[in-house]
């Protein structure tokens, strides 16, 4: 199968009517439809929409990918849109789009339709082909257009690998391209990567990790004589062969739109040395920051929280139907007390809260070390959280001893290093546990004594905490809530609201938790109402995702007004601020307790005063509202 054969002739748009991307998509999805490629519409276009929610396909340079693979499609097709004003369509440049390639891959696509897609995906790197494409009349012109690029290229490709077998004067660096779907974006950074590189006269080898598996993969001889190491990546690829080489990890898009700077960097000599783990299988998130201290730390702690909190929230929503179910059954003023567990009923939901909640700890410390020295590290840092579970020294005590698993276990695997490989196996399934849960366990027992008396100290005071001190301290942590929607400022309040749950459950919930999350529902929820009030201070788009953000405020989804926060930051962010420390101080103050650690509207029946608190919500709402709206400038005089 060629390009040809994916680009039919009765799906393509030589005109696109939309001038949004919302209705581009529809416009496309709909000819897709109506071409017989796809059985269901609502189930591809979700597939689309789940994709954009990532990261824009819009690419840049006036070209859109859009793409999806699942049940609904058919066979695999190529939509080929031309619209001559171009679309809105979010663009990483930020500038309009005019080409757009709709990708409907089904599930069990073979390796034939893959690989015609990851060709089309290469072609569109070259800016003479694509403003040949700009120019095309009709759906012939634009198949034949494709055939000659297809030739071209494979006739360049084998060019280009001569010259590099015979040439060994060049500068040499291997790279890896990786993106969640594997279809376009993998194979558009291949190319774009090895254009420039010809372009800078340097010589360059591409792995892509796609959905066709992993091609052009690297050796060892190829990455021993590079001078540097590119991975342009948003997925988990393999990593620790890099050990010792200096390496740029950038995203993927990154390797499409900036391959100069990434080649530029590598060979610069700035680039920071990897440092393997030791571990076959090491992996890394490719859209990691270039790996300075804080990023690495950040990115271990947030391993562990994220598999923590299904703990947290099944456990805690089950605890807290326990109470609820109690208290609709009665309880007599004599046993309050047993609050949970005095109905049998109550005392089931009870127990299976309290099962999940007791891996919360071992699971947080676990991962985080699991993150920093890989499956040896998982073990050891089960037992460090389980120790400072039983030891008293809870959620701090726990984070610091996932850190520190993680580190002895690094340290274990550099002081076994020089053990014959004779032995390799041996060291994963009995010297790195035994020796590490020793040492961490021996460490734990010292920390926990200190860290139970902080912990201690933190649950009184905040258990103590009224009126104004309660208001200030909701404030804050509702504030934080919106500072960065979801990034690390947002995750350190909510995961110290959550950690408060556990210490708070006898006195009916946590006021900490209910501030947190009134001042994470309050952004999506401003954006709602500014829409509705400042029609003229937001685009068509915007106005049609303040529904979405309406939906997502209400479901407790802080990162609903991420794309609004993006787009106008100086103008959109204090807003977002003010209103939810409004919301989060005023919560705070009136002492309003919540069971659950997750779930807005859908759980307020576990706050203690739902109808005062969803008042509070609306009123920072608004708040935020109005200060949004009058910053903004109307959409036509935006900068």
């Amino acid at each position: 199968m060629n390009i040809k054969d994916l680009l039919i002739k009765d799906v393509m748009i030589m005109n696109l009517q939309a001038t949004t991307k919302r209705a581009a998509i529809d416009e496309m999805v709909e000819k897709m439809y109506a071409g017989g490629r796809i059985t269901d519409k609502e189930v591809y276009k979700q597939g689309i929409l789940d994709r954009e929610a990532q990261t824009s396909t819009g690419l840049g340079d006036g070209i859109a990918m859009p793409h999806a693979k699942n049940s609904a499609v058919k066979e695999a097709t190529v939509l080929f849109a031309k619209s001559s004003q171009g679309v809105d369509y979010d663009a990483l440049d930020g500038q309009p789009t005019f080409l757009f390639f709709m990708i409907a891959a089904p599930e069990g696509a073979n390796d034939t339709h893959l690989q015609a897609l990851a060709a089309l995906s290469r072609l569109l790197v070259n800016p003479d082909f694509v403003a040949q494409l700009k120019q095309a009349n009709s759906p012939e012109e634009v198949q034949e257009l494709f055939i000659t690029a297809e030739q071209q290229k494979q006739l360049e490709e084998q060019q280009e690998q001569r010259v590099q077998n015979n040439d060994s004067s060049k500068k040499f660096i291997v790279a890896v391209t990786a993106c969640p779907t594997g279809i376009a974006h993998t194979y558009m950074a291949e190319d774009a990567l090895k254009k420039t590189a010809k372009e800078m006269g340097v010589a360059i080898k591409v792995e892509t990790n796609g959905s066709e598996g992993i091609k052009n993969r690297l050796t060892a001889e190829d990455i021993e004589k590079a001078d540097g190491v590119i991975v342009a990546a948003d997925k988990k690829v393999e990593m620790n062969r890099f050990d010792g080489k200096e390496l740029v990890n950038r995203p993927v898009s990154d390797g499409i739109r900036k391959p100069a700077e990434l080649i530029e960097l590598a060979l610069s000599g700035d680039a920071p040395v990897f440092h393997g783990n030791g571990t076959e299988a090491s992996a890394t998130e490719g859209n990691s920051a270039e790996g300075s201290i804080g990023s690495r730390i950040y990115k271990d702690l947030m391993n562990g929280v994220s598999h923590m909190l299904p703990f947290v929230i099944g456990g805690g929503i089950a605890i807290a139907l326990s109470f609820m179910i109690d208290q609709f059954m009665g309880v007599p003023d004599t046993q309050l007390a047993s609050l949970g567990n005095y109905n049998e009923m109550a005392s089931w939901f009870n127990q299976i809260g309290g099962a999940a909640f007791g891996f919360m700890l071992p699971v947080l410390a676990g991962f985080i070390a699991s993150s920093i020295a890989d499956r040896p590290g998982l073990i050891v840092g089960f037992a460090a959280g389980a120790l400072a579970n039983t030891g008293g020294a809870g959620f701090l005590g726990a984070l610091i001893g996932g850190f520190l698993a993680g580190y002895v276990i690094i340290f274990l695997k550099k002081l076994f290093k020089g053990l014959p490989k004779s032995l390799d196996g041996i060291k994963t399934i009995l010297f790195y546990p035994v020796f590490g849960l020793l040492i961490t366990g021996g460490a734990m027992l010292l920390i926990n004594v200190p860290m139970k008396i902080i912990n201690d100290g933190l649950n009184n005071f905040l258990l103590g905490l009224d009126g104004t001190n309660a208001a200030l301290l909701g404030a804050l942590l509702g504030g934080m809530m919106a500072i960065d929607l979801g990034g690390p400022i947002n995750k350190a309040a909510y995961v110290f609201g959550t950690a408060s749950i556990a210490t708070s459950l006898a006195e009916g919930g946590s006021v900490i938790m209910a501030s947190v999350m009134a001042g994470g529902m309050v952004p999506p929820l401003a954006i709602f109402i500014a829409t509705l009030i400042f029609k003229n201070k937001f685009t068509q788009d915007q106005k049609d995702a303040g529904l979405t953000n309406l939906v997502m405020g209400l479901s407790f989804v802080t990162e609903g007004a991420i794309p609004f926060a993006a787009a106008d930051p100086l103008r959109v962010i204090p807003g977002f601020v003010v209103g939810s420390a409004l919301a989060g101080g005023l919560v705070g103050g009136m002492g309003i307790r919540l069971l659950a650690p997750h779930g807005g509207v859908f759980v307020a029946l576990l706050l203690s005063n739902p109808l005062m608190y969803l008042l509070f919500i609306f009123i920072g709402a608004v708040v935020s509202a109005v200060i949004v709206g009058m910053l903004k400038k109307p959409v036509t005089q935006v900068a």
